[in-house]
């Protein structure tokens, strides 16, 4: 039987208060988040940082997505924040290797997220030693950004490759596409503000769970 296609809440904000209340309202509603770092570098915004998620420590189940440069230097702290997983974008480093090596010396299951413009074969030599691929669906860094339905033939095509390995899609989801992005081949989506930016969130959430999996 076909594994049903998750939702993945993804939480993205600067503020130490808002985090905590979308964290406690996340739990509602599901056991699995991610939660998205950014440095105004890599992407031209910033968010909350690893040190403050040191001290929030969430007690939910959740991967970090790395939109930073030199990503390996994030990953003890968001290990010691409790996160599973951690997720660096390839145009982020040219030592994917290494950083994939150091995640796995922390304990830390290990994916890798690819921009828009980034071609899949750029993955060939690293596929077998990561958990899980992230293909961005917008240019990264805003919660609202427009979807670029092109991703789409990337995935199939990746999928078609791959067949076993966890891909998950990333940014401007709606209730519209989702059955698209569904059939193409996903096994998970990270939602982030047709979820915390609607008037009810778990309703949201509970409502895109029921499409991707009917």
């Amino acid at each position: 039987m076909k594994n049903k296609t998750k939702i993945v809440p993804a939480i993205l904000t600067d503020s130490h208060n808002d985090l905590v209340s979308m964290l406690s309202m996340a739990k509602t509603f599901t056991d699995w988040i991610q939660i998205d770092l950014m440095d105004g570098c890599f992407v031209p915004s910033t968010s909350i940082s690893s040190k403050e998620l040191v001290k929030i420590k969430p007690d939910i189940g959740w991967e970090a997505h790395l939109m930073v440069n030199n990503p390996e230097a994030m990953l003890e702290n968001i290990r010691n924040a409790g996160a599973k997983r951690a997720i660096f974008h390839y145009e982020a480093t040219d030592d994917q290797q290494g950083v994939i090596e150091k995640a796995r010396s922390l304990q830390l299951e290990v994916g890798i997220a690819l921009n828009p413009d980034t071609p899949v074969e750029v993955l060939q030599n690293l596929v077998a030693k990561i958990d899980c691929v992230l293909l961005m669906t917008v240019y990264p860094g805003f919660y609202g950004a427009k979807f670029i339905p092109e991703v789409m033939d990337k995935l199939k095509l990746f999928r078609a490759k791959y067949p076993a390995i966890e891909i998950g899609i990333d940014g401007g989801v709606k209730e519209e596409n989702l059955k698209m992005i569904v059939e193409s081949g996903a096994s998970s989506i990270c939602v982030g503000s047709a979820i915390f930016l609607s008037i009810n969130p778990a309703e949201s959430y509970n409502r895109l769970r029921n499409i991707a999996q009917s």
